[in-house]
């Protein structure tokens, strides 16, 4: 049976990778999708076709397909597969596109596994606390989750609504809720930098703080929490997405150039130790998505203390200006900014990493 990926940016790159590293038994054909506008020719060297015209070879029974997009839209591929005579295929979700994106990390080296650690027989959990944005606006999970004690819901945006989705809104104290339009799930990461980690509170007694939100989860359990604290982590990251040729590919889709330039120009304003080694991190495949991070409370602080002047200058520098627009393209340059940051300290940290969950 030949075997086909269906999608044609991240997800789908790190499944063939993975999948020709561990499995070379089973070689990769090429690559799936409902239309090849905005979709690449050829990935990893192999070819993108339309499921239309592929389904014209007739040969639907000895395909087997792997759907490597956001599972999201898995409901509306598998449809469309089962239209085309396709009934071979496993759709991968976030829980199995972990599972496999870890085992190609292990085997390669690098991006180490949280997961990895021997967990002590005995020992004291890490202390965490998570603050996962919510916004009124969320669609509704289809199914019920247990979420740990340690996350408390915090709902974002909330200066630009009357509706009230969480008993904790990221509009009091020092705050940046009005600018939730541009910098999505930032500014919580803004809250919780303003509000809970300066603060000498003794309720804030955690040693790790970290930002969840909307859908997506780091895949973190009570284990994990004893390694961390048994290997003294600074921080947890979720395993990088893929890109081709390098992560620019994700600001082409999602940023416009002068964003982009207007974020190298703040960098080398402020940073500009950071932005010699920014063209080399940028030419890498690796992408710390998603804007999630569990860290040390100093870690983190540091962490915040660096980008939020970046991301106030690259307003600024913006055309139109940060303030004129609503188009959520800070959030996506905090991406950026947070493989940046911590594969710029790589070497000094103590960074490890673990899966991203969807929640559906």
């Amino acid at each position: 049976m030949d075997l086909v990926i269906y999608g044609a940016r991240s997800f789908a790159l790190g499944i063939y990778y993975a999948v020709k590293n561990l499995y070379p038994e089973y070689p990769i054909q090429g690559f799936l999708v409902s239309s090849k506008q905005e979709n690449p020719s050829m990935l990893a060297g192999l070819p993108v076709r339309e499921i239309g015209s592929f389904a014209c070879g007739g040969n639907q029974d000895n395909i087997y397909i792997l759907v490597g997009t956001p599972e999201d839209i898995h409901p509306e591929i598998a449809f469309k597969l089962e239209q085309y005579g396709f009934h071979h295929y496993t759709c991968m979700d976030s829980v199995r596109s972990s599972s496999l994106m870890e085992k190609y990390f292990l085997k390669t080296g690098i991006f180490p596994s949280v997961h990895s650690l021997d967990a002590p027989f005995e020992g004291d959990e890490a202390g965490l606390k998570v603050f996962m944005a919510k916004f009124h606006r969320d669609r509704s999970l289809t199914k019920s989750y247990d979420f740990p004690s340690w996350i408390t819901f915090l709902q974002v945006g909330a200066s630009l609504t009357e509706e009230r989705i969480a008993d904790l809104c990221d509009n009091t104290g020092d705050h940046i809720s009005e600018k939730n339009v541009n910098y999505c799930e930032l500014t919580a990461l803004y809250w919780l930098w303003k509000n809970r980690l300066n603060e000498e509170d003794p309720a804030e007694k955690a040693a790790y703080y970290g930002l969840f939100h909307y859908r997506r989860v780091l895949d973190i359990t009570r284990e994990d929490l004893m390694r961390m604290k048994a290997n003294n982590i600074d921080a947890v990251l979720p395993f990088p997405t893929l890109h081709e040729p390098d992560i620019r590919e994700h600001h082409i889709r999602y940023v416009k150039e002068s964003d982009w330039e207007a974020m190298k120009q703040a960098l080398q304003e402020s940073e500009p130790e950071y932005m010699e080694e920014f063209e080399k991190i940028s030419g890498q495949p690796y992408l710390y998505n998603y804007n999630l991070v569990i860290a040390k409370k100093q870690v983190l602080s540091n962490y915040c203390r660096w980008l939020f002047p970046i991301l106030q200058r690259i307003e600024e520098l913006s055309i139109p200006k940060g303030w004129e627009r609503s188009d959520r393209y800070l959030g996506y340059l905090g991406e950026n900014l947070l493989t940046l940051y911590f594969r710029y300290h790589q070497k000094n940290l103590k960074l490890y990493h673990t899966g991203c969950r969807m929640l559906t």
